[in-house]
């Protein structure tokens, strides 16, 4: 894997990982992984703002996506060792069943400055796409439920 350097990280660094078991797996073969923090405001415009947008603070929330390769099994056959969109679908999906969603480098990486985010999600989509002669992939989307809480790692 690819370290940070000069103060920037590598995006391959960063991956989804699903929680709530005694360690925490990364999606498979993910090739992309997003996260969104948003903050709605409410309108408090009226009849004296002049014509002009006035708002104050909202709800905020968050929403993470990964998208990663399409695959049953690891390369020399055996059995995936990562969290599979089977095993998404089975556990969490069909279940209607929460879980707690982390989000960055490693689940149980250190080391100073490293950040990750941790919060409890829902999958609320699931997309699969087999183009032709091509390798087939997938996205999931996870919608936040409750509190986002970013952790960062000061450990030398």
């Amino acid at each position: 894997m690819a370290e940070a350097s000069d103060g920037q990280i590598n995006g391959t660094e960063l991956g989804v990982y699903i929680a709530g078991t005694a360690v925490a797996n990364l999606i498979a073969y993910s090739t992309n992984a997003t996260l969104n923090i948003n903050h709605s405001t409410r309108s408090t415009s009226n009849k004296e703002s002049g014509g002009w947008e006035e708002s104050m603070e909202g709800v905020r929330s968050w929403d993470v996506s990964c998208d990663a390769l399409y695959a049953w099994l690891e390369p020399d056959g055996t059995a995936l060792t990562k969290t599979s969109l089977s095993d998404m679908f089975t556990t969490y999906m069909y279940t209607r069943t929460e879980f707690e969603l982390v989000w960055g480098k490693g689940y149980m990486a250190s080391g100073d400055g490293w950040t990750k985010y941790t919060g409890n999600a829902w999958i609320s989509s699931i997309s699969i796409n087999g183009a032709n002669e091509d390798t087939a992939t997938f996205t999931v989307n996870f919608q936040g439920t409750g509190e986002l809480v970013q952790h960062i790692d000061t450990s030398p």
